[in-house]
């Protein structure tokens, strides 16, 4: 089985993770494709296969003769989707042959234009998959988990050498909490890779440092509009006053490569109260420190022009830049780098815009790189990736584990 055939069955289960339910996994969803991938990984032949008490499903392809020596790898993708956009009811729709044009989706007349995602260009002439306008697809992070399956698939198929292979599936990547629970040392890895980037070939090491979410509660003092003369603190226009604080360059639709931002998730409430919710990312840790205490200065100067409001800021930090901790270890890069070639693949290696589970790994002491699987424009109903892609993805993975079965664990 190829593995877009995999993704075509797993983009159908509804997966959606949700901030702030308390539980893990954040939605009891997520379970569903948790044991359904549970059984596919016995039936392939893995071993140790287990869901944790929180949803992470792990499994073990124990080294072949005479690859015993070889670093134990490991390969790590998320089933959650994306909060942001539905994932409800997705219907993929397969387009073969794509002629570099603008992909007009069925549902709710949406329009993947060439010229807003120049990403198509280099997609002529593959088999495109995505949603029918109305959900997102879930390729992001189901392909990745099609490409590992599909991987284990390939190496027991074709008796290929490789050292010992550790598989886990994590729940809630996407509201940064996939690695809360992730048994390191129970997992068996000395190294791992997460596949969970877009396009085939690219290779990431660094990432945004991430404070995800950042609230403010605002309380107003709500009166009739027609006496509210020198009475009235509406919190919405509050909310709007703290927002106009922060640096309008400073957002991601003006921002790129190591650039880092303010993202504004979502604003609710009405005069008497309102709810503000922030994501603050950067590459650069003291900037990163800049941008919350700016923040925190902001809603503090606004606090005090509405002195009978009340405001409450509060910061939690997602994860942080993975690259110093892999700088000890970039053997990870020049493998996936050389893989990538040996699959005729041009190796990119750039800055995630963005975090994996791996970056909360490697500071957990599993040094964790991120690799592309072919998807692109995730996160919403534009999301798309390609057969070839994914079939180029595979062929990275297959080449890093061969190229570690060749070395030692003291090497």
């Amino acid at each position: 089985m190829r593995a877009y055939e995999r993704l075509l069955r797993y983009v159908k289960v509804y997966t959606q993770s949700a901030d702030g339910t308390g539980e893990t996994p954040s939605t009891p969803c997520q379970l569903d494709l948790t044991r359904q991938l549970e059984e596919e990984m016995r039936d392939l032949g893995l071993q140790e296969v287990k869901i944790s008490p929180f949803g992470i499903v792990t499994g073990v392809l124990p080294a072949t003769p005479g690859c015993e020596g070889a670093p134990p790898l490991g390969f790590i993708a998320h089933l959650d989707t994306a909060p942001a956009f539905s994932g409800k009811d997705v219907n993929p729709i397969l387009h073969p042959g794509y002629d570099g044009g603008d992909l007009v989706l069925p549902r709710d007349g949406r329009v993947i234009r060439a010229a807003d995602f120049p990403v198509l260009e280099r997609m002529k002439g593959r088999t495109l998959i995505t949603a029918n306008g109305s959900t997102l697809l879930g390729a992001d992070d189901k392909a990745g988990i099609a490409e590992i399956m599909t991987l284990c698939q390939e190496l027991i198929a074709e008796n290929l050498p490789h050292g010992k292979i550790c598989v886990a599936f994590t729940p809630d990547e996407e509201i940064g909490e996939g690695a809360d629970h992730f048994d390191v040392e129970g997992f068996g890895a000395r190294y791992a890779y997460t596949v969970d980037g877009d396009l085939e070939g690219g290779i990431e090491y660094e990432n945004f440092n991430a404070a995800g979410a950042a609230h403010i509660d605002i309380t107003g003092v709500s009166v009739h509009p027609g006496s509210a003369k020198d009475a009235m603190e509406n919190a919405l226009l509050i909310a709007m006053e703290i927002n106009a604080q922060l640096p309008p360059e400073a957002i991601p639709a003006r921002t790129e490569g190591y650039e880092g931002f303010f993202h504004l998730e979502s604003l609710t409430g009405d005069p008497a109260s309102a709810q503000m919710a922030y994501i603050i990312r950067d590459h650069d840790q003291e900037k990163f420190q800049e941008k919350k205490a700016l923040l925190e200065r902001a809603v503090h100067a606004v606090q005090s022009a509405h002195p009978r409001a009340a405001l409450r800021l509060e910061v939690r930090d997602s994860y942080y830049n993975m690259a110093g901790q892999l700088k000890d270890c970039m053997h990870l890069v020049d493998n996936a780098r050389r893989a990538a070639e040996m699959a005729g693949l041009p190796p990119a290696v750039h800055p995630i815009r963005g975090g994996t589970d791996g970056a909360r790994l490697s500071y957990m002491g599993l040094p964790c790189p991120n690799l592309g699987t072919g998807g692109f424009n995730f996160h919403g109903p534009y999301e798309c990736v390609s057969v070839e892609g994914m079939d180029g993805a595979v062929a990275v993975l297959k080449n890093i584990v061969s190229l570690y079965a060749e070395q030692r664990i003291d090497s």
